[in-house]
This record gives structure tokens, C-alpha cells and sequence, in this order.
């Protein structure tokens, strides 16, 4: 029996969890017609079977008509969710994963204008900023409805064979009703009393343990503490929680901290990266020994040695490592097998997220199986034959191009001009908060070295030195390079530079800096960033009509905390359409896509950011050379099939930025895709 605290047996009630790690509540956006159908099944029991004891699915699973899924959520509101919940379940069981499930109204934490366009209802009159909807103020009758549908709901996940169920009490309706920050109501639930504040809560977990007996178990995600003024203080938040936990009807509490009405208190709460690790956990702790109930928490628990401490110090019962299962979904198994050196780490890049938040469906930033399960299986399948693969660019995509080759059992040789691996992702890493960045790079070099892959750094390899190799397949990554040229002048801007050269240090900001951001992705804020940190007047324009949409929500937030006390502003739907220079002056004549309306602004210095341009010329020089002169069959490639190999000569293909300008999920997607199959 191992002394590991982490692989500690937990009872729950009559439930053994044979461990202390779970996946928490998130919402994946993967359901089908709001059911949880085979994608969605296959991503949960991927970490059933990399060990989590526990899996609480869904974030959250909508118990009423006036709570549509605006995160594509599971709809627990419909008798046909029960045989998928059924099959859900099984498919956790089958590997010793308890299973359970996260149930909610989302109040004003939705859109009307989604489902059956219902108004959206709450205890205040108030929108969530961060869904704008103005909700109705709910109503006797509302309330009533209400309680009867969280407790079908349950009853719903009771016939599908889940263990239990967990209510969500932050940020959605029953927290609006007890937080005085979002209850404006007057009467037997209002605002003037905590005892009427929590009565709504108080009321659905009556009626669902009453609706799904005494043996089921039930708990609560709170909200202890809201840090916020006038909302629910840490003191009044440990005394709800002993409140809750005397009725006797619930069975563990699920801490969190803070509020997620806004982009900015949502990252407080789920951290990113460049933000404390487990900011919270001590008062999950203080919680714990408060209440005596047994307590999960999570919140940027990102690696073992942290959980590890959770459980040992005693400050928790479970420990929730919900986004590093999303980069590693077996990560208890090689705990278990002594390999927590092959662990893929999390490195906060809250891609999963913020995708999610702005309605697309979860992926981890650099593992492209979460999420494809069906489609691209985590477990590499060694090759029949053993081939030479020759890869050019050690950024990130052809690091996964020779981790995946290597797995496969291959023989692989790179070719880096860098003396270190990286590519740009050693740029984003000058930024002192997106350094875990570089976990990325360091992970798959450790993989390359324990598989015995060659690297030349300090070479720029010539077509020459890739055919002496003899390969069989050639991978060509070698990245792209700052596009200069103004958008469809067919000429490069005169006298301005990249965002690369002042996030790189080679160049230094001047006193009024124009950031001309046409991409919308991190370069564009990051040199902005330094430029107002070193005193800059700055000024960021994009022709769109919003800025960075790229970044997205979450990770915008430390941008804009960096940016907002110092000298910078933001304007949106102009576009750059030229550069003169008089003596040490530069001046932008800026018109707009929306009118024949020009004017003229001086700077010291203009910042373009506008993607990259394929770093292509070796690409070109091998083509000729090639059995398949770089043709991708798209139709294998989708369907995950082996790329035609011809009978003579080497193949070649050419991922991520060699391609054209994307992002490092897509070249590492575009490298496990060619490789997987090689």
C-alpha cells in the first residue's frame, strides 16, 4: 500500500473513492442537442482511466426551460438525458471512477435570446456583465417552478446511476439569491436577512433530498467568500457554510472563493498563468476545519507537489486538478508507476477556458487529443517499420512532430538555426507572467531525450544536409517571420517595425509608440506592454471593431491590469495605410473601413503586428526532391489515416507557420495529424 497522500482511499458517505483526485465541475462544450453523447462520454472516461476517483461532469447541467445552455451545457431539464447520463456513468464505473454531476439554473448568468427565448430570471434586477442579459426579478411562482425542476433534475441523474450530484451556489441563481450583492427581492427570500437570503438554496436542497432519499449524495459549490464590498465577507461565508452543513442534508462542500460576473473576477477566481498557484486553498482549509464536511477545492492546482500538500496538510478531502487533467488526463496512473517526470504539465495558458467562454468547445493548448479522443486516442501506437524522419524547427510543432516519431519507435534527427529549442514561444516567454510557457518546449525535449532523438542546434540546415540523411519522411517547421506589409498595399510599411523587436529587446521603445495591431493575438499586447512600462505614450489601433480578440477573456485580464495606470489608449476601426518620415518624426496617414475618412498622427515609432510569413525557401527546395512533392492527402489526414507512402524517395510536409500564420495549438495539431500515422 503506497503512503502517498494523493493515492489515499476517501469515504465518502458509502462511497470508497480510491483516491484523493478528482476532475471538478467544467462544461467542455462537447454535448450534442444538450446531451452528453459519445464525445462527450469518451473525454470524461479518458480520465477515468488515466485513475481520477471521482469525476463530477458537466459545468453545469441546466435544470429549467429559462436556463439555456449558453455554454453549451448538458440539459438535465429533459427525460431523454437519462439513458446518456446512463451511459456516461457506465463508462466511468468501468474504470473505478465514481461519477457525478453538477446541476444548476444559471439565473442571470445566461441570454435570453437562446432555447426557447425565456426571459432570464434572478433575485436582482440587474445584467451579469459578463452575459448582458437583464433578467425578469423572479416571482412566487418562478421560485416554485424552480424547486420542483432541481429536484426532477436529480431525480433524472438518480435513474442514470450517477453517485450523487453537486449544486452550484456561485455565480449562477442560488447564489444571487444569498448574496446580498445580486438580491433585491423583498419578503420570506429577500435581501434584509441572511436566514431569507439563503432560504431559496435552502429550500432545493430540501426538496431534492427529500425528491432522491437519504443515501444519495448531495453537496454544495459555494461561494464562502466573494471579496468583494458589500457581498458575502470570509467570516459570514464560514457561518453559511456551518448553516448549510447543520440540515444535515449535505454531504460535502465544494469551496470556492471570489465572484465570475466579469472577465477580471473570473480570473480571480480560476487563476491563469503568471497568477498564484492555489490562491485559495487556505481558506478551502479554513472551511474544512470550520464544518467538518468533507471539502474539494480547486483552483489552479496545477501540478502533484501542491495537491500533494492539499491533503497532507488536511486542508482538503479531494483535490480538484480539472485543467491539469485537460493537459495530462493520466496523470494519477504515472503517479502510480513512479513517472511524474513524464507528466505533460499545465501551463495555465487557459486556452481551454477562454475558448469555452467565447462559445467554442474546450482544448488544451498543447495537447490535441483533449477533447479528440474519438478522433486522435492520447496512447501512440507503435509503427510495423521503423523509418528515418528528419525534422527542420525545434519550435513547438516540430517537437511534437519528433516526440510523436520517436514514440512511434522511428529514427529522428532535428535541425534547429537557434542555439535553443523553442521558437517563438522563447518571445512569449519575455513576458515575466507567460514563462510557464516554456513548460511546453522543456516537456517535449525530456520526451525527445528519453526516446533518443538527435538534435543539430546551431544549424541551418540546407536541402543538401536533409537528403544526405536519407530520410523517409521530412517534416519541415520551420516557423514564419514578422508580415510587415500593410494590409492589401502589396508592399511592406516604410520605417516601422515588428512586435517581435521590441518584445525580443532589439529594439528599444521610443516616447510615443504606435502598436498597429492587425492579428489581435499576444504579440501585439505584449509589446504594448513593455513600451508602457518603460515610460512610452502608447497608443494600440486595430481596424477591427474590437481589440486582441485572439487573446480572449480571461487572458486579457493581465493586459489590461498591466495597461490600465499607465499612458495608453485604444483605438478601434482605424486602419494604417502609410508611413513618411520627417527627420526623427514618423507620420501614419490612418483612414477607416467604414467611410472615405483620413487623417494624419505623428509617433516616434510604429510597431506592426500582422502575423507571419512562412519561412518556406527549404520547403520549396525540397519539393522537387520529394516522392509527393509536399501534396497532403486532406482526406486521410481527417479521417486519421496514414498518408499514401510511395514507393520510392522521401515524403515531405510542412506544419504550423511554414503552412501560414496560426497558432501553436494548430502546428502541434498539424504535427500529431502527419505523425500519428507515419
Amino acid at each position: 500500500m503506497s503512503k502517498d497522500p494523493l493515492l489515499q482511499p476517501f469515504q465518502l458517505k458509502h462511497l470508497t473513492l480510491k483516491n484523493r483526485i478528482m476532475t471538478t465541475a467544467h462544461e467542455p462544450a462537447y454535448p450534442e442537442d444538450g446531451m452528453p453523447k459519445d464525445r462527450y462520454i469518451a473525454y470524461h472516461a479518458e480520465r477515468a482511466k488515466g485513475g481520477v476517483a471521482m469525476a463530477m461532469t458537466a459545468g453545469s447541467a441546466s435544470v429549467s426551460r429559462d436556463s439555456p445552455p449558453v455554454f453549451n451545457n448538458v440539459i438535465a431539464h429533459d427525460d431523454r438525458v437519462v439513458p446518456w447520463i446512463t451511459r456516461l456513468t457506465d463508462a466511468l464505473h468501468e474504470h473505478g471512477c465514481a461519477a457525478m454531476i453538477q446541476l444548476t439554473h444559471l439565473g442571470r448568468r445566461t441570454v435570453w435570446n437562446k432555447g426557447d427565448w425565456l426571459p432570464s430570471v434572478s433575485s436582482s434586477k440587474h445584467r451579469e456583465p459578463a452575459h448582458r442579459a437583464f433578467p425578469k426579478r423572479v416571482e412566487d411562482w418562478d421560485i416554485a417552478r424552480i424547486i420542483t425542476d432541481f429536484a426532477d433534475a436529480a431525480e433524472r441523474m438518480k435513474a442514470g446511476g450517477m453517485d450523487g450530484i453537486e449544486l452550484e451556489v456561485y455565480g449562477h441563481l442560488l447564489d444571487q439569491f444569498w448574496s446580498p450583492l445580486t438580491n433585491d427581492l423583498t419578503g420570506p427570500y429577500g435581501a434584509d436577512t441572511l436566514e431569507n437570503r439563503m432560504r431559496f438554496p435552502l429550500d432545493v436542497l430540501a426538496a431534492v433530498r427529500k425528491r432522491v432519499g437519504a443515501e444519495f449524495i448531495i453537496g454544495f459549490r459555494m461561494a464562502a467568500d466573494e471579496v468583494q464590498k458589500g457581498g458575502i465577507t470570509a467570516e459570514q461565508g464560514v457561518e453559511m457554510a456551518r448553516i448549510v452543513t447543520a440540515t444535515g442534508q449535505l454531504d460535502f462542500l465544494n469551496v470556492i472563493r471570489g465572484r465570475v460576473h466579469t472577465d477580471p473576477s473570473l480570473t480571480n477566481v480560476i487563476p491563469v498563468q503568471g497568477m498564484k498557484s492555489a490562491p485559495h486553498l487556505d481558506f478551502a482549509g479554513t472551511v474544512r476545519a470550520a464544518t467538518g464536511l468533507p471539502t474539494f477545492h480547486a483552483a489552479r492546482i496545477p501540478d502533484v507537489a501542491t495537491a500533494r500538500h492539499a491533503v497532507e496538510a488536511g486542508l482538503l478531502d479531494m483535490v480538484g486538478m480539472t485543467r491539469a487533467h485537460m493537459a495530462d488526463p493520466h496523470i494519477v496512473n504515472k503517479i502510480i508507476e513512479g513517472r511524474e517526470q513524464d507528466i505533460r504539465p499545465c501551463v495555465g495558458a487557459t486556452y481551454c477556458l477562454d475558448r469555452i467562454y467565447g462559445a467554442g468547445e474546450a482544448l488544451c493548448i498543447h495537447n490535441v487529443s483533449t477533447g479528440r479522443e474519438l478522433s486522435v486516442p492520447h496512447d501512440i501506437a507503435p509503427a510495423t517499420n521503423r523509418r528515418k524522419v528528419v525534422i527542420v524547427g525545434a519550435g513547438p510543432g516540430g517537437l511534437e512532430a519528433a516526440r510523436v516519431a520517436a514514440e512511434r519507435g522511428h529514427d529522428v534527427t532535428v535541425f534547429e538555426a537557434q542555439p535553443d529549442p523553442g521558437g517563438q514561444i522563447r518571445l512569449t516567454t519575455q513576458t515575466p507572467r507567460r514563462r510557464e510557457m516554456i513548460g511546453i518546449i522543456d516537456w517535449r525535449m525530456a520526451q525527445c531525450a528519453a526516446r533518443d532523438v538527435t538534435f543539430h542546434f546551431n544549424t541551418w540546415a540546407e536541402a543538401e544536409d536533409v537528403t544526405a540523411l536519407t530520410p523517409d519522411v521530412v517534416i519541415v517547421a520551420t516557423g514564419g517571420l514578422p508580415n510587415l506589409e500593410l494590409h492589401e498595399t502589396g508592399r511592406d510599411a516604410d520605417h516601422v517595425i515588428s512586435a517581435w523587436d521590441i518584445i525580443a529587446g532589439d529594439v528599444k521603445p521610443a516616447e510615443r509608440v504606435l502598436i498597429y495591431d492587425e492579428t489581435g493575438d499576444h504579440p501585439g499586447l505584449q509589446a504594448a506592454e513593455i513600451a508602457a512600462e518603460a515610460g512610452s505614450q502608447v497608443e494600440v489601433m486595430t481596424p477591427d471593431r474590437t481589440f486582441a480578440p485572439d487573446i480572449m477573456g480571461m487572458n486579457l485580464v493581465p493586459y489590461m491590469r498591466s495597461l490600465q495606470d499607465k499612458d495608453v489608449t485604444f483605438t478601434v476601426t482605424r486602419r494604417l495605410l502609410g508611413v513618411t518620415r520627417t527627420g526623427n518624426t514618423l507620420t501614419a496617414t490612418i483612414g477607416t473601413d467604414y467611410s472615405d475618412h483620413r487623417y494624419e498622427k505623428s509617433y516616434d515609432q510604429i510597431v506592426v503586428n500582422y502575423g507571419t510569413m512562412p519561412l518556406d525557401d527549404l520547403y520549396f527546395a525540397l519539393k522537387p526532391l520529394s516522392a509527393n512533392a509536399g501534396e497532403v492527402d486532406y482526406d486521410a489526414l481527417i479521417d486519421g489515416t496514414a498518408q499514401p507512402t510511395p514507393a520510392n524517395g522521401f515524403q515531405l510536409f510542412r506544419i504550423g507557420d511554414a503552412v501560414s500564420a496560426r497558432n501553436l495549438h494548430a502546428a502541434i495539431y498539424d504535427a500529431m495529424r502527419l505523425m500519428r500515422h507515419c
